[in-house]
């Protein structure tokens, strides 16, 4: 199993942070150069516990599709997704806010497993977990941007 510990700080409440990690816009937003679309589950506004999506996006050149569930929901402080379907193995998304003087660090915790033993883990390693690291650091950009924005108006 491979993991991505990432730590953004941002300087907003830990609510907004939260809501806007949970935004569906936000996340297509953050993935456009992906193509990514909602193919199936919500498609707009905030996922909340239970809520279940199927993304499609290209991926190495290649059109996938990801189905998660929100499995794990506590407002403001954390949620996680997990994957239901998709081409990992297993893969879980943790999403932890904390209020850290006048911000909060939001905290992700990526696992995930690939498929074909040895030959995964070398494409992992080669690869994959740098193209993720670069995915998930987008998005937290753009939830920092937005909520840094909205925090000035």
């Amino acid at each position: 199993m491979a993991c991505i510990l990432m730590y953004t700080l941002i300087h907003a409440t830990p609510e907004q942070c939260f809501d806007l990690s949970r935004d569906t816009e936000v996340h297509l937003l953050s993935t456009r150069h992906t193509h990514e679309r909602v193919v199936a589950g919500r498609s707009r506004g905030l996922f909340e516990a239970g809520d279940t999506v199927t993304w499609e996006a290209v991926h190495l050149g290649i059109r996938q599709q990801l189905e998660t569930r929100i499995s794990r929901f506590d407002r403001p402080h954390f949620f996680e997704d997990v994957m239901v379907k998709g081409a990992f193995r297993s893969m879980r998304h943790e999403h932890h806010f904390r209020e850290e003087g006048d911000g909060t660090i939001m905290t992700d915790i990526f696992d995930y497993t690939l498929p074909a033993g040895p030959l995964g883990q070398l494409f992992d390693w080669l690869y994959l977990k740098g193209y993720m690291m670069r995915l998930l650091e987008k998005r937290n950009r753009m939830i920092k941007a937005i909520a840094e924005k909205d925090r000035l108006r």
